[in-house]
């Protein structure tokens, strides 16, 4: 069987599992399945004003997947893109409203400003990870934890708005990602977003680098005796997970929320690593399940009003696409042993 073929049933299965064990739960509530999952589709997609809003919800999981498929095509899991996320997103904020720049040049020093606050909160990870050997899932999703608690430390105590809730001050609007809808916050993020997820594919795809990156991301005895610099990609790899995670965070910013508040994207980075994990690393995959997670989480609102069925349920969806995608990585991983020492094969 072809490769994406197989890829596409292990995608379809994660998707049927998940939906099968969501209306279990929706039953044990009382609630009609047929239902909710109608009601589900009708607030994701029912008006041109709630599919924007599915797009606004999607465009921070597709930049957070791909910032995810930079780490998985290279054998690595960036787990950690949650926090990279805040601290883009609080970098940017403070670009954003303190200092006085012309209109374009605001917005691309508050994005950059998001990118290097990224790589840096993933760079002490990524050091241990090339030079000791440490196992980047645990200190990359330790560092999740200390990016919230520090982000909700200076807006709480160091930049809080005056009289008002946990948030800073409002950006300049020079700072402003323009909007695409007039009927909700869709900004030019999206667009952002899919031009990361083909140029990573075309990095992938057309070039040398690119291909030594999915060479260590396959076999990286094989990459090492080909003569790639393991310890080098592994550093420059994970910066670059990390740059991007950043930048979903700037974009979220920028482009949404026009300021930093405590808790300002909720989970954006955890669905970013699983939209990656269901397509299988495939940055163009990314577009597709990312815009599938932007849907659940923008239907839900609907859902949680008009049925008796919480919006945690979206949160079972998940739940068991993570199961069914792990076990799938562990059957390749067994299946495969015998060609090599690899950690992740996508």
């Amino acid at each position: 069987m072809p490769q994406w073929a197989e890829q596409l049933i292990g995608q379809a299965i994660a998707v049927g599992i998940s939906i099968i064990g969501g209306a279990v739960i929706i039953l044990l509530v009382g609630e009609s399945p047929l239902h909710v999952f109608a009601t589900l589709l009708r607030g994701a997609f029912g008006s041109w004003e709630r599919t924007a809003g599915s797009l606004l919800q999607a465009t921070p999981i597709i930049i957070a997947g791909v910032a995810a498929c930079v780490a998985l095509r290279g054998g690595l899991f960036n787990i950690g893109v949650e926090g990279q996320l805040y601290m883009g997103g609080f970098a940017a904020a403070w670009v954003g409203f303190s200092f006085a720049l012309p209109a374009g040049l605001h917005v691309l020093v508050a994005m950059a400003a998001a990118i290097v606050a990224g790589a840096l909160w993933i760079a002490l990870p990524a050091f241990f990870r090339a030079r000791f050997g440490t196992n980047e899932v645990v200190s990359t999703i330790l560092s999740n934890y200390v990016a919230v608690l520090i982000t909700s430390y200076l807006t709480i105590s160091v930049f809080k708005r005056p009289g008002g809730w946990s948030e800073t001050e409002p950006i300049a609007p020079t700072a402003y990602l323009p909007q695409i809808s007039d009927v909700s916050r869709l900004n030019i993020g999206l667009f952002i977003g899919i031009a990361l997820a083909i140029g990573l594919h075309l990095f992938l795809t057309r070039t040398s680098a690119g291909y030594s990156v999915s060479a260590m991301g396959t076999n990286v005895k094989f990459a090492e005796y080909g003569g790639v610099s393991i310890r080098r990609n592994i550093l420059v790899i994970l910066l670059c997970s990390g740059a991007v995670g950043g930048l979903a965070g700037g974009v979220e910013t920028l482009g949404v929320h026009h300021r930093f508040m405590e808790g300002f994207a909720p989970g954006f980075g955890f669905d970013g690593v699983i939209a990656a994990l269901l397509a299988n690393g495939s940055p163009i995959g990314v577009i597709g399940t990312a815009l599938f997670f932007g849907a659940l989480r923008a239907g839900s609102l609907l859902m949680e009003v008009e049925t008796n069925a919480s919006r945690e349920v979206i949160t079972v969806f998940q739940a068991f696409i993570i199961l069914c995608v792990s076990a799938q990585i562990l059957i390749r991983r067994r299946r495969d042993s015998t060609q090599g020492e690899r950690r992740w094969k996508f």
